[in-house]
Protein backbone atom coordinates (compact mmCIF):
# COMPACT_ATOMS: atom_id res chain seq x y z
CA UNK A 1 0.00 0.00 0.00
CA UNK A 2 1.34 3.42 -0.94
CA UNK A 3 2.06 5.71 1.96
CA UNK A 4 2.18 3.01 4.61
CA UNK A 5 5.00 3.20 7.09
CA UNK A 6 6.35 0.78 9.62
CA UNK A 7 6.76 2.60 12.90
CA UNK A 8 8.59 0.78 15.70
CA UNK A 9 7.34 1.18 19.28
CA UNK A 10 9.14 3.56 21.66
CA UNK A 11 12.62 2.34 22.70
CA UNK A 12 12.52 -0.53 20.21
CA UNK A 13 15.79 -2.37 19.74
CA UNK A 14 17.33 -5.69 18.82
CA UNK A 15 19.11 -7.51 21.66
CA UNK A 16 20.14 -10.61 19.70
CA UNK A 17 18.80 -12.30 16.54
CA UNK A 18 15.02 -12.59 16.94
CA UNK A 19 15.19 -11.12 20.45
CA UNK A 20 13.79 -7.59 20.76
CA UNK A 21 12.97 -4.97 23.38
CA UNK A 22 10.44 -2.15 23.36
CA UNK A 23 8.03 0.02 25.28
CA UNK A 24 4.25 -0.36 25.16
CA UNK A 25 3.19 -0.38 21.48
CA UNK A 26 0.25 1.65 20.21
CA UNK A 27 -1.92 0.81 17.22
CA UNK A 28 0.45 2.72 14.91
CA UNK A 29 3.13 0.16 15.79
CA UNK A 30 1.09 -2.99 15.10
CA UNK A 31 2.06 -3.29 11.40
CA UNK A 32 5.74 -3.04 12.40
CA UNK A 33 5.33 -5.73 15.08
CA UNK A 34 3.49 -7.95 12.60
CA UNK A 35 6.64 -7.96 10.45
CA UNK A 36 8.64 -9.46 13.35
CA UNK A 37 6.39 -12.57 13.38
CA UNK A 38 6.70 -12.72 17.17
CA UNK A 39 6.05 -16.02 18.89
CA UNK A 40 6.05 -14.59 22.41
CA UNK A 41 5.94 -11.32 24.35
CA UNK A 42 7.27 -11.11 27.90
CA UNK A 43 5.35 -8.21 29.40
CA UNK A 44 7.30 -6.83 32.36
CA UNK A 45 5.09 -3.87 33.23
CA UNK A 46 3.05 -3.99 36.43
CA UNK A 47 0.15 -2.27 34.66
CA UNK A 48 -2.45 -3.99 32.51
CA UNK A 49 -1.83 -3.56 28.80
CA UNK A 50 -4.43 -1.69 26.70
CA UNK A 51 -7.29 -3.81 25.33
CA UNK A 52 -6.37 -2.97 21.70
CA UNK A 53 -2.90 -4.38 22.27
CA UNK A 54 -4.24 -7.60 23.84
CA UNK A 55 -6.62 -7.98 20.88
CA UNK A 56 -3.71 -7.53 18.44
CA UNK A 57 -1.62 -10.11 20.34
CA UNK A 58 -4.44 -12.64 20.28
CA UNK A 59 -5.25 -12.00 16.58
CA UNK A 60 -1.58 -12.60 15.74
CA UNK A 61 -1.47 -15.79 17.80
CA UNK A 62 1.36 -14.39 19.92
CA UNK A 63 1.88 -15.98 23.32
CA UNK A 64 1.58 -13.22 25.94
CA UNK A 65 3.24 -13.67 29.31
CA UNK A 66 2.80 -10.96 31.97
CA UNK A 67 5.75 -10.96 34.37
CA UNK A 68 5.25 -7.68 36.24
CA UNK A 69 4.79 -7.57 40.01
CA UNK A 70 1.34 -6.05 40.26
CA UNK A 71 1.57 -3.08 42.62
CA UNK A 72 4.55 -4.45 44.53
CA UNK A 73 7.78 -2.69 45.25
CA UNK A 74 10.42 -5.29 45.89
CA UNK A 75 13.38 -5.59 48.15
CA UNK A 76 16.26 -7.42 46.53
CA UNK A 77 18.26 -9.93 48.57
CA UNK A 78 20.64 -7.08 49.38
CA UNK A 79 17.76 -5.14 50.94
CA UNK A 80 17.61 -2.39 48.29
CA UNK A 81 14.37 -1.29 46.66
CA UNK A 82 14.06 -2.72 43.17
CA UNK A 83 11.40 -2.39 40.48
CA UNK A 84 11.61 -6.16 39.91
CA UNK A 85 12.15 -9.17 42.13
CA UNK A 86 15.16 -11.40 41.53
CA UNK A 87 12.66 -14.23 41.02
CA UNK A 88 10.94 -12.37 38.15
CA UNK A 89 14.24 -11.48 36.51
CA UNK A 90 15.27 -15.12 36.76
CA UNK A 91 11.95 -16.25 35.25
CA UNK A 92 12.31 -13.76 32.40
CA UNK A 93 15.89 -14.85 31.68
CA UNK A 94 14.87 -18.51 31.69
CA UNK A 95 12.38 -17.68 28.88
CA UNK A 96 14.91 -15.52 27.01
CA UNK A 97 17.40 -18.39 27.02
CA UNK A 98 14.88 -20.87 25.59
CA UNK A 99 15.38 -19.84 21.96
CA UNK A 100 13.79 -22.98 20.52
CA UNK A 101 10.49 -22.54 22.33
CA UNK A 102 10.07 -18.77 22.50
CA UNK A 103 11.67 -16.98 19.54
CA UNK A 104 11.06 -14.52 17.94
CA UNK A 105 10.59 -12.92 21.37
CA UNK A 106 10.08 -9.35 22.56
CA UNK A 107 10.60 -7.94 26.07
CA UNK A 108 8.20 -5.08 26.81
CA UNK A 109 7.35 -2.69 29.60
CA UNK A 110 5.65 0.74 29.67
CA UNK A 111 8.51 2.66 28.08
CA UNK A 112 11.06 -0.10 27.40
CA UNK A 113 13.37 1.46 29.93
CA UNK A 114 13.64 0.24 33.52
CA UNK A 115 12.31 -3.31 33.80
CA UNK A 116 13.41 -4.26 30.32
CA UNK A 117 16.74 -2.56 31.08
CA UNK A 118 17.22 -4.70 34.19
CA UNK A 119 16.46 -7.97 32.39
CA UNK A 120 18.71 -7.05 29.45
CA UNK A 121 21.46 -5.93 31.86
CA UNK A 122 21.32 -9.27 33.67
CA UNK A 123 21.33 -11.08 30.31
CA UNK A 124 24.44 -9.13 29.28
CA UNK A 125 26.01 -10.17 32.57
CA UNK A 126 25.28 -13.82 31.66
CA UNK A 127 26.97 -13.08 28.32
CA UNK A 128 29.99 -11.88 30.32
CA UNK A 129 29.83 -8.27 29.11
CA UNK A 130 31.76 -5.90 31.34
CA UNK A 131 29.70 -3.59 33.57
CA UNK A 132 30.76 -0.44 31.69
CA UNK A 133 29.25 -1.80 28.47
CA UNK A 134 26.14 -3.07 30.27
CA UNK A 135 25.49 0.32 31.87
CA UNK A 136 26.24 2.16 28.64
CA UNK A 137 23.49 0.14 26.91
CA UNK A 138 21.11 0.62 29.86
CA UNK A 139 21.68 4.41 29.83
CA UNK A 140 21.18 4.64 26.08
CA UNK A 141 17.61 3.41 26.56
CA UNK A 142 16.94 5.03 29.94
CA UNK A 143 17.94 8.52 28.77
CA UNK A 144 17.44 11.07 31.54
CA UNK A 145 15.56 8.47 33.61
CA UNK A 146 18.61 6.43 34.67
CA UNK A 147 18.04 4.80 38.06
CA UNK A 148 21.18 3.94 39.96
CA UNK A 149 19.34 1.24 41.92
CA UNK A 150 18.68 -0.57 38.60
CA UNK A 151 22.38 -0.51 37.80
CA UNK A 152 23.11 -1.72 41.32
CA UNK A 153 20.58 -4.54 40.89
CA UNK A 154 22.37 -5.67 37.72
CA UNK A 155 25.78 -5.34 39.32
CA UNK A 156 24.76 -7.48 42.31
CA UNK A 157 22.65 -9.98 40.34
CA UNK A 158 23.93 -13.52 40.87
CA UNK A 159 24.07 -15.18 37.44
CA UNK A 160 24.40 -18.59 39.15
CA UNK A 161 20.67 -18.31 39.94
CA UNK A 162 19.95 -18.86 36.24
CA UNK A 163 19.99 -22.43 34.95
CA UNK A 164 20.65 -22.84 31.24
CA UNK A 165 19.35 -26.07 29.73
CA UNK A 166 19.96 -25.41 26.04
CA UNK A 167 22.67 -22.81 25.61
CA UNK A 168 21.94 -20.27 22.81
CA UNK A 169 24.79 -19.80 20.34
CA UNK A 170 25.29 -16.22 21.56
CA UNK A 171 25.77 -17.12 25.23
Amino acid sequence: VMGSYYIPPVNFGMIEDNLYRSGQPGELNFPFLEKLKLKKILYLSNEDPPRAFLNFVSEQGIEFEPLGNIGEERQSAQGHWSPMSEENVKMALQQVLDVERNYPLCLMDNVGRNRVGIVVGCLRKLQRWNLTSIFEEYRRYAGSKVRLQNEQFVELFDTDLVTVDRRPSWL
